[in-house]
């Protein structure tokens, strides 16, 4: 049996999570673990502490999104996971590099605030924004296709900080962006998979 370890409320698990559903690949079964805990069943297979892992059978464990979702295409056969083509690639690159930013601002935020970096937070802020106002300015259209990849991880990053982050107000004056978003939440994948409060 293959496992796959995850945290309910990790947006890079959800993405796996997702596409295993959206895919119907069978025979794995998943496992919610703890992070940050020396008592973590994800430790004697991951020594990272990371989400998602995917244990193999022979032992073998795998962590990082992209490449569990790279080790499922070869256990499937259909449509890919990843895309192959520049265009998929470049859209897959931007909605993983906004969900990296939107990971470290929540995670610098729930530093005390005599230790978070201002810059650090600037920052975030900025490249999230920059991404969103081209998203809803037309680079919306590269994430058309509801069960790719680029357009899971854009939805779970979008989710994760309506959720997560409400420093980032990312629905005003982003209607377009804002609507795609509550499409992509109402698939009954994302209704099964959406992290606790």
């Amino acid at each position: 049996m293959i496992r796959l370890l995850h945290a309910a409320g990790s947006p890079y698990a959800r993405v796996v999570r997702i596409a295993i559903q959206l895919r119907g690949i069978a025979g794995i079964e998943e496992q919610t673990a703890t992070l940050r805990d020396p008592a973590s069943a994800i430790l004697p297979h991951n020594a990272v502490g990371r989400v998602p892992t995917l244990v193999l059978e022979d032992g073998t464990a795998l962590t990082e999104t992209l490449l569990i979702l790279a080790h499922l295409d070869r256990l499937q056969a259909g449509p890919r996971l990843l895309p192959s083509d520049p265009a998929g690639l470049a859209a897959l690159g931007q909605a993983i590099g906004l969900l990296d930013g939107i990971a470290v601002w929540h995670r610098e935020l729930r530093r005390p605030e005599h230790e978070r970096s201002p810059g650090v937070l600037a920052l975030e802020a900025t490249r999230a924004g920059r991404v969103a106002d081209g998203l809803e300015a037309g680079a919306l259209a590269a994430y058309a296709d509801p069960a790719a990849t680029p357009a899971l991880v854009l939805a779970c990053t979008l989710d994760y900080a309506d959720r997560r982050l409400p420093a980032w107000s990312w629905r005003p004056g982003r209607p377009r962006l804002a609507a795609w978003c509550d499409a992509m939440a109402g698939q009954a994948v994302f209704r099964a998979t959406l992290p606790p409060v």
